[in-house]
């Protein structure tokens, strides 16, 4: 029984040592293992921490701790550094930014603190003039949407008055209520209201306005002749004096930027009815002997005509002052071929048939202020011709 007893001592003694010696194997390897192990220090977006590792470079390293590198983070040193004791790594990841400018849209990764940074990192010029929904000092974040209107010179043209401006608008009704320009109904606008506007282009504003223009004119007084017995042949006389009267006329008058461009006669109104002008013209026989200027001729038919010279000028239906109509109602803007002269009619009398050398056969229907004494004014229908005429020394024969 002793031996029995002893012997299974002994067996206990050596299972013992036999276990004492695999965990003291263990140990002996555990503790190896971590002693190969090589320290780091890992700032991870900002946070630091110390890890042992026996990744062999950067990249193992940061898969080791479940980071999915994309081409936009930030690592340092590079991803196929070797790792090594005492080693300092740095890793800061990306986030989106969703940037639009001038409505241009795209989303770029970027590793930048600040919008500032960012928007040096793209290498975005910005100017006074650009707008930005953000200041340059707006924290990155996830997501963030940066919009970005560059501005472009425009030329402002508004009622003939030019100027350079600065707009972030894309369409010219933007430009103008950017510019507070108030565009009334009948204003023009260069271009068309709903162009899409590019650098350097020129808005032009015209002003346009439509106003009523009454303007009050003289209606000329006609001029009536009749023969009288008691009066001598070659005299008049002046029974009514005659009246002129007054016509408003009503124009539609468009006007573009203060200037007037256009003019439509819309309406007449009669405001004062002229008044004829009666005249008696003699036709007593004169026993008087003719002129000592003129000289007696005769004709193929028995009748007798007076003849001398006379100076003369020629007019026109338009001439400064002239309305148009003779002393004897005859309307030459209507007749422009009338053969019509102008006389004193205490030498020629009004309705006298008359031959001009260089005229040609004309009736004395007209008179004028400077036409005194032996003098006439030969009527034209065109300027030019009058100016021709000019003023010189002709034979008329009164023929009645």
């Amino acid at each position: 029984m002793k031996k029995l007893l002893s012997e299974k001592v002994s067996l206990n003694k050596i299972v013992l040592s036999l276990v004492s010696l695999v965990v003291l194997g263990t140990g002996t390897a555990f503790a190896a293992f971590e002693t190969s192990k090589d320290t780091v220090t890992v700032s991870l977006n900002g946070k630091e921490e110390k890890l042992r590792t026996h990744a062999g470079t950067v990249n193992e390293l940061l898969q080791e701790l479940d980071i999915d590198i994309k081409q936009e983070d930030e690592v340092s040193p590079s991803g196929d550094t070797k790792i090594k004791d005492n080693l300092n790594v740095v890793y800061e990841a990306s986030k989106p930014v969703q940037l639009t400018v001038n409505d241009e849209k795209r989303t770029i990764r970027t590793t930048a603190k600040t919008v500032e940074e960012f928007i040096k990192e793209q290498r975005i010029e910005l100017t006074e003039h650009d707008k930005m929904n953000a200041s340059l000092h707006t924290k990155i974040s996830d997501n963030l949407k940066l919009n970005i209107d560059k501005a472009i010179q425009i030329t402002l043209n508004v009622g003939d008055k030019e100027q350079q401006v600065w707009s972030t608008s894309t369409t010219v009704a933007d430009f103008l209520k950017e510019q507070k320009v108030q565009v009334n109904e009948l204003d023009k606008v260069e271009p068309q209201i709903h162009q899409t506007l590019s650098a350097n282009d020129v808005v032009i504003v015209t002003r346009v306005e439509k106003v009523t223009d009454v303007v009050e004119e003289p209606v000329a007084f006609s001029v009536v002749t009749k023969n009288d017995g008691n009066i001598s042949k070659g005299k008049q006389e002046v029974i009514k004096p005659g009246a002129e009267g007054t016509v408003a006329k009503h124009f539609e008058v468009i006007m573009e930027n203060g200037k007037e461009v256009s003019r439509k006669l819309i309406k007449e109104e009669t405001k004062k009815e002229s008044q004829d002008r009666v005249v008696a013209i003699g036709s007593k026989a004169d026993p008087k002997p003719v002129s000592n200027k003129a000289e007696t001729v005769s004709r193929s038919n028995d009748s007798v005509a007076k003849e001398f010279y006379v100076t003369s000028t020629a007019y026109t239906a338009y001439c400064n002052g002239c309305s148009g109509k003779t002393a004897t109602g005859v309307n030459l803007r209507e007749n422009p071929n009338a053969k019509v002269i102008a006389v004193d009619p205490s030498i020629i009398p009004l309705g006298s048939k008359v031959y001009v050398e260089g005229y040609g056969y004309a009736v004395a229907s007209d008179t004028g202020g400077a036409i005194k004494g032996n003098k006439i004014d030969v009527f034209f229908s065109d300027k030019g011709a009058a100016y021709r005429w000019g003023r010189k020394q002709v034979k008329i024969k009164v023929l009645n």
